[in-house]
């Protein structure tokens, strides 16, 4: 671990503008979606309504994110950036508008959960592929890599715990408005950003923008492709767990919507804390050891956390959860990242973003018609054991991978 040069890409200006303006951002992001899941939760007390909410806002995101990859690849990132943006502040105001005059229900929530959904399909991969463009040191790409998925899962401490304060004070129209209000500091941040004239201009002309060419270079390079596929698989059949939480927090736990959100805010400070040591971690680590370790934690702490009823003792499991859910993404975000050249890194983001908004919320349905069947600690205990198994099927090829990297 390296403490000094934890923030060290931050010596960036535009980076710095970056994080910053994204981190106010999420908050705001984490603060709607909480309330929007306890208001679906609280109108229909149906789990698979929970699943259809969560469907709703990111299965869009699978279907429009080969899109995404390619404008990513062949238009200005930095305008593109600020038009997502712009589109998702809209969104969030028309929601605000709509919770304040009372004109709300379930259709609207999904309406435009769907309409943020398509947003982020474009947003995603295009912020994403952004980051190694906004730092002036190219050793600093790791580091600024890892305080990105910092500041989501900080915001995902914040925003909950927020969100969980104003639903029972103020109600979900507020927790709206403050998403709302918190693009002011994003797009901000992006206007305030400099770059060179023909910064987002050269790569668009030198290269062909084919979906396929994507496909080639990851059959060519499996190392890559394997920790996608782990990303999918996780996110199908493990990840999903959230989509039960408000389940724990008012029937399990007998709590309301403060007991909601700590358990959300559990998982981000957990969530923070991986994010922070990834942070610490030097360029030359051995990222696939860390991945595989963290894979086996995340099951384990799916086992413990299903049939625990004592809520302090499932929010100290939500926290390790969140610490090894988090860093296996943001590993596998960092060695895609990294290793992937440039002029195939937007279409390979995409399909990231296809790996976990798009398997995610087929994973919420599929949890939320299962988990009213055979129960909601069992299918979470269950998720556990898919954990730990995806663990052991993938534990051979990372390892060897790993020493080769070595060797070489």
């Amino acid at each position: 671990m390296n403490i000094q040069n934890t923030f060290i890409a931050l010596r960036s200006r535009n980076f710095a503008l970056f994080f910053t303006g994204q981190f106010i951002s999420r908050v705001g992001m984490w603060m709607q979606r909480t309330a929007v899941i306890w208001v679906v939760y609280s109108i229909t007390h149906s789990i698979f309504m929970i699943g259809v909410a969560t469907f709703a806002e990111q299965f869009p995101s699978f279907v429009f994110s080969v899109g995404g990859g390619l404008v990513a690849d062949k238009y200005d990132r930095y305008k593109v950036l600020l038009l997502t943006q712009i589109l998702s502040a809209l969104q969030a105001i028309a929601l605000t508008a709509f919770a304040f005059s009372g004109n709300f229900g379930i259709t609207l929530i999904l309406i435009l959960s769907v309409f943020l959904g398509i947003i982020n399909a474009y947003d995603v991969p295009v912020r994403q592929s952004m980051i190694p463009e906004t730092i002036e040191h190219k050793e600093d790409l790791n580091n600024a890599i890892a305080l990105n998925e910092s500041l989501n899962t900080l915001a995902r401490l914040i925003g909950p715990a927020l969100a969980g304060f104003v639903l029972v004070k103020y109600e979900a129209a507020s927790c709206f408005l403050a998403n709302a209000i918190s693009f002011i500091a994003v797009i901000g941040a992006i206007l305030a950003m400099k770059f060179p004239k023909d910064k987002f201009s050269k790569h668009k002309t030198k290269i062909k923008t084919n979906f396929k060419e994507a496909l080639e270079y990851l059959a060519v390079n499996k190392s890559i492709a394997i920790v996608i596929l782990i990303a999918a698989i996780s996110s199908l059949l493990i990840l999903p767990y959230i989509t039960l939480l408000p389940v724990y927090a008012k029937v399990i736990f007998k709590g309301d919507a403060a007991t909601f959100g700590w358990l959300n805010a559990a998982i981000g400070f957990g969530a923070f804390t991986g994010s922070f040591y990834l942070a610490t971690l030097k360029k030359t680590a051995d990222f696939r050891r860390v991945l595989i370790f963290n894979i086996f934690l995340f099951g384990v702490s799916l086992l413990l956390f299903a049939y625990s009823r004592n809520v302090y003792l499932s929010l100290f499991f939500a926290i390790v959860g969140g610490f090894s859910s988090i860093l296996q993404s943001s590993i596998i975000i960092t060695i895609v990242q990294s290793e992937t050249d440039n002029q195939y890194r937007g279409r390979v983001m995409s399909l990231i973003a296809m790996a976990i908004f798009g398997m995610l919320p087929l994973g919420s349905l599929l949890v939320g018609y299962i988990a009213p069947v055979v129960g909601t600690q069992f299918t979470v205990f269950m998720e556990g054991v898919l954990g730990v198994i995806l663990g052991i099927v993938f534990y051979k090829n990372l390892i060897n991978t790993s020493n080769e990297r070595i060797k070489h």
